[in-house]
């Protein structure tokens, strides 16, 4: 084999390598229907941020978003403006009242409270809560905390259609009252930070958030669903860092910290800092078979073409 032939082929073999290397450098981003998981998030372990791990879930098509409070659809994600939009079924809406108290509401790990809650202009609409919920308790005559947020509130959403038709819950009254308490009570997830209606004693909830600066009278027209904004633990600059590189962002699952994945090997700093290469063990992403095959093929035939060169 001539000089030039071999040129040509460790050139042609250098391409196919790095198209496989950065087909595995992407591999943490995946699909589930028609949503795009990419960082922060990840339905497989070692990708994303260790923060959001076990969080998504991807069952036949449907992305799914479990908290200890239950699990929801996740209906959007976007990440310009670090929101997701969630869904659960036992969510009252405009069109249907559920009082079965078998709604999940809203309520996160203690330690993912930092970085993930309800935006501030999505409303929690409480319905049927007793008289000795904790929503009651300390707020007498007219220092309740129901109130309107975002131009949206129980006053508009108890016009709903299916409102009528629901029945009406009927609590016993109390001397410190002097009423029953409010049928429907709306309030903002910063006035209580979570949403339990077993501890808030409610037969069940409605949540529906505002599209700024659209603001929508009608309850009918309302976007029902629970706005959560997310943002990213501690130090966003290594993942800056590691994909300026040419890296992919993820983290090591026995160490539980950041770690960049470029390619053929590992980082805990970027893909230019060759001194910080770390071997690919435990729950970091492993070559695949057809990169390992691969790679000896690469060889043998490199080999090949210098022993004919040396004839």
């Amino acid at each position: 084999m001539s000089i030039l032939k071999f040129l040509l082929l460790s050139i042609f073999l250098t391409r196919t390598v790095s198209a496989n290397f950065s087909h595995r450098n992407n591999s943490c981003r995946s699909f589930c229907g028609n949503l795009t998981i990419d960082y922060p998030f990840a339905t497989r372990s070692g990708c994303g941020h260790f923060g959001y791990r076990d969080l998504l879930f991807c069952v036949n098509d449907v992305l799914m978003f479990h908290i200890s409070s239950g699990s929801y659809r996740v209906l959007e994600i976007d990440y310009a403006f670090q929101t997701l939009t969630l869904s659960d079924p036992a969510m009252s809406t405009c069109n249907r009242i559920l009082r079965d108290g078998k709604g999940n509401g809203f309520e996160v790990e203690s330690w993912r409270t930092p970085y993930l809650n309800p935006a501030p202009d999505n409303i929690f609409m409480l319905l049927g809560c007793h008289a000795q919920s904790p929503l009651f308790q300390g707020f007498p005559g007219k220092h309740l905390p129901c109130r309107n947020v975002s131009s949206m509130g129980c006053e508009a959403y108890q016009a709903c259609p299916a409102w009528t038709s629901s029945g009406s819950y009927k609590s016993e009254r109390r001397t410190v009252y002097g009423l029953s308490p409010p049928d429907c009570c709306s309030v903002s997830f910063d006035s209580i930070r979570s949403i339990n209606l077993t501890r808030l004693k409610c037969q069940g909830y409605s949540s529906a958030y505002s599209l700024a600066p659209i603001h929508v009278s009608s309850p009918n027209s309302w976007s029902y669903g629970i706005r959560v904004i997310y943002s990213v633990p501690g130090d966003f600059s290594f993942c800056r860092s590691c994909e300026a590189t040419g890296g992919t962002c993820g983290y090591d699952a026995d160490a539980v910290s950041d770690l960049c994945y470029c390619g053929s090997w590992n980082s805990i700093s970027n893909c230019d800092k060759g001194s910080n290469i770390i071997s690919s063990v435990g729950g970091q992403l492993l070559p695949s078979l057809d990169s390992i095959f691969g790679g000896l093929w690469v060889c043998l035939l490199i080999w090949t073409s210098l022993w004919q060169i040396s004839k």
